[in-house]
This record gives structure tokens, sequence and C-alpha cells, in this order.
């Protein structure tokens, strides 16, 4: 079993406390790893080492900052193999899909350092004769990252490197249900040779995370997560009013009109919902079918949503991995129960396997109405729940009646049908006769409970700034 430990201030730590984070791998329930739980003392002295980097890291030409993160890209490139051996154990994803989870993080870390000559302020003309106004772009700190389980690699660099390029240094927080990963993480950041401070890696309970979180240099907290973690660190944000970014729930809804293409809609639809297991933000979580259309769609999907098989995905990557954990499993399935109590119809799946690990069967749920909670409330697990339509008005309605706004889908070979979703979803992404992917260079921003702020492109590193207004008589 392997054990971890924290990385502060350019090195590796010696543990100061007896707590220990157990790693489990979810495809067989095994205890794999332990990581040495920080203790306050050494998250506060993680922060205060972040806030003396700070200083000289800021002061560093972006286009040098952008040298180490080039050089930090082409580190985790080179420990793509180790990075990704590690997250399959503790995610139950494939090694081959967790490999280039860790090539992805190089590649999204290499985008956002060649934003180093493009972090641009703005010169506005001013009502006073000889006067100008000039906005500069600064960073703002330290930042506190706070990285989800699902996507725990790309995710980490998708914050730590538009915080890094814009001037701030971090102390980043990975998930105890998939530590091991950002350990490795670690170990490139030491090869790459980033100076001391600027990136520090800790695993850690909750309270602990809140002295991080609420310590006075703390400037800024980014989070992936559920909007209760949403709400907590709001909490944790009046202490120095410091900035969030949240990511939160989502609960995509996908549009099929009656002239798709129903086919490629069904196998996209099954993939986006059934890739790691249903783990993700963005993936299919409501469907709503034109009622022309409705029998012969459902048909396709339960021709391919029975057709997945869950496993062990180190013997097969074929196969759908688990579930995060035995809660999650449990969750997942109490909601499947009540919804069919409620009335929808069960075409398939909705059992709890027998066996090791944390698996649970594609679901499709048909006979939904909106009021139901496997509609409004996300289930973060291979589940469909499927409602008919009989205009693309009512559709829209539906979608858009709904505490979250993350993700968008419509499937339509009609442009005027596509146009009129996109000016009218209300969501911070639509996709069009696809399922959402993120592009990096886009911006990744939910609208309602899903979220404040966002990632990914020009937008997203943006937020790593603050503004300062120069006024300039002469």
């Amino acid at each position: 079993m392997r054990l971890d430990r924290n990385f502060v201030n350019g090195r590796f730590i010696e543990p100061a406390g007896d707590e220990r984070v157990t790693v489990i791998n979810p495809a067989t329930g095994e205890r794999i790893a332990q990581v040495c739980a920080a203790t306050r003392e050494q998250a506060v002295a993680a922060v205060e080492s972040a806030a003396v980097a700070q200083k000289s890291w800021r002061t560093l030409p972006s286009a040098q900052r952008a040298v180490h993160l080039h050089a930090l890209a082409d580190a985790l490139t080179d420990a793509a193999p180790a990075i990704g051996a590690a997250l399959a154990c503790e995610s139950g994803k494939s090694v081959a899909d967790a490999t280039n989870e860790a090539i992805y993080a190089g590649q999204i870390t290499r985008y956002h350092a060649e934003w180093a000559r493009r972090i641009e302020g703005e010169v506005i003309p001013s009502d006073t004769p000889d006067e100008n106004l000039v906005l500069h772009r600064e960073p703002i700190g330290v930042v506190a990252c706070l990285i989800p389980f699902n996507y725990p690699v790309y995710t980490f660099m998708r914050k730590v490197a538009p915080a890094l390029i814009a001037g701030n240094t971090v102390v980043v927080r990975p998930s105890n249900n998939t530590p091991s990963s950002a350990f490795e993480i670690a170990k490139a950041v030491e090869r790459a040779g980033l100076p001391p401070g600027v990136v520090n890696i800790l695993a850690m309970s909750h309270d602990t995370a809140e002295a991080v979180c609420t310590h006075p240099s703390v400037g800024m907290i980014t989070l992936t997560g559920s909007v209760n973690a949403g709400r907590k660190v709001l909490d944790y944000c009046k202490a120095n009013i410091a900035k969030p970014s949240l990511e939160l729930g989502g609960k995509t809804p996908a549009i099929i009109e009656p002239d798709a293409d129903l086919e490629k809609a069904a196998r996209d639809l099954v993939a986006s919902k059934t890739t790691h297991c249903g783990q993700l933000c963005t993936a299919i979580e409501r469907v709503y079918v034109h009622e022309s259309v409705h029998d012969r769609f459902v048909a396709l999907l339960k021709q391919q949503m029975s057709a997945v098989r869950s496993g062990d995905r180190s013997d097969d990557a074929s196969l759908m991995g688990p579930l995060v954990n035995a809660s999650s499993r449990d969750g997942i399935h109490a909601m499947v129960r009540r919804a069919v109590e409620a009335g929808a119809t069960l075409e398939t799946g909705g059992t709890l396997p027998s066996g090791n690990g944390f698996f649970y069967p594609a679901t499709l749920l048909t006979n939904c109405r909106q009021d139901m909670e496997i509609v409004q409330e996300e289930t973060f697990g291979p589940i469909m729940p499927v409602l008919r339509y009989s205009t693309l008005d009512e559709a829209l309605a539906m979608a858009n009646d709904h505490q979250f706004g993350l993700s968008s889908v419509i499937y339509t070979e009609n442009y005027r049908a596509a146009m009129k979703v996109a000016n009218a979803i209300e969501a911070g992404e639509l996709y069009v006769n696809r399922t959402p992917a993120d592009p990096y260079q886009g911006f990744h921003a939910g609208w309602k409970r899903s979220g404040l702020g966002g990632d990914d492109g020009k937008h997203g590193m943006l937020e790593f700034t603050q503004t300062r207004l120069v006024v300039m008589k002469y």
C-alpha cells in the first residue's frame, strides 16, 4: 500500500499527526493507499509559504512564468503513465483513460502558458482634459483550489495553470477520494523546478480546509463540487471577502427534435451517460423527446443502455466502471426506487449488483414528470430519465424550469430550432448535435445554482485577476 506525503514549499514534508486519509479502489473495494492528512499547522504553513512565494512570483515577467508552465507541461506529459496508473486505481478509470487525462492536463497547462503575452489591460477615455484612465490586470494573491474526485488531474491543472500564469500562487486540496494522483502531479512540479511555495498540495480534513480557506492571505477560492460545497465555500469567503469561483451542480437537458438523427443522438447520449459511470458535471441528466419520435427513440436508448456492461476497467476498458463509493451508489439507487414509486417506468437497470466494487447498471426511466426528484435533482450516475413533449416551446419551458443551468444539448437539423434554443436556453453552454466536452479555449460557466465565475479560455484565466484603475493627470 502506497503512503503519500504532503507537498509544501517545494518539498514533500514529514507527517506531523496521526490522521490518515485512506484511499479505496472503487472497482474492488480494496484499500490501496494512505495519505498523511495535513495538520492545521502544516496547512497554515503552506498558505504562508504561498504568500511569501507570491511576492516574487508576481514580479516575474509573465513570459518567464510561462517558461515555468511549459516546463511543468513537459513534466506532466512525461509523468502521464505514473499519474495515470495512480488515477486508474483510485478512480476506477481504465489506465488508458486516466493516462489521457494526465496528457490533457499537460495540454491545458501549455494553453494557459500561452496567455503570458495576452493578459491585457485597457486605456479608457476620460471625461477630464489632459487625463488618461489606465486599467491594469493584476494577480489576486494566494488561491485555494478545491479539486473534485471525478476528473481530478485535469481539473487540477484547469485551475492551477491559469492561476499561476496570472501571477498567483496556490494551495491545492485534492479530493480525499482521489488524492494519490495529485501527489504524482507534485512530483512533476518538483521535477519541473517551479520556485518553492508556488504550488502546495495537501490532503486534509474539512476543518483543516476551512483553516486554509479563511486564512487572511487567501484572496480567492476556486471549487468544482456540489451546491452544498459551494455554499460552504461562500461561507469561507466571508472571512476575507475572498473571491469565489464555483462550478457546482449540473442537470444537462437534451432536447430531441423530430428531425434529429435519432441513431446518432442515442449513441451520443448513452456514451455521455455511461462515461465514468455518469460522474460528469455535464453528462446528460434528463432527455426531452418529441412525441412523434418518442417511442422510436426510447427503443434505441433501451437497446443501447441494456447492452452496457459494468466491471473492473483494469481488466476490460470497454466496461463501464464504478461509482466513487458505496454512499454514492446507495443514494442513486434510492432515487431510482423513489422515481418508480412515483410512477416512472423502469425500462432497464435499476438493480443493485452483487459482488465487490461500487457498480451500478445503466438505468433508463420513462414516463417521468417534470416535478419528479429524478428530473429535478442531480444523480451523478448512469441514470437517464425521459420525458415527452409536443412543441419546442414546451421543451424549452421544461428545460429552463430548473435550479441548474450548467450545460444543455439539442439534436436537430433545423437551424431555426437550434437558434431559438441558443437564444432562450438558461444555461452557460449549448451543444448542438453533440454532447458536452468542455473545450479548454471556451468558457465553462454555469447559470443559476450551477455556479459563479467559470473555467477555461480567456475568461477563465481572467477569473484569477483583479483590476487596478490608474487615473493619470498630465
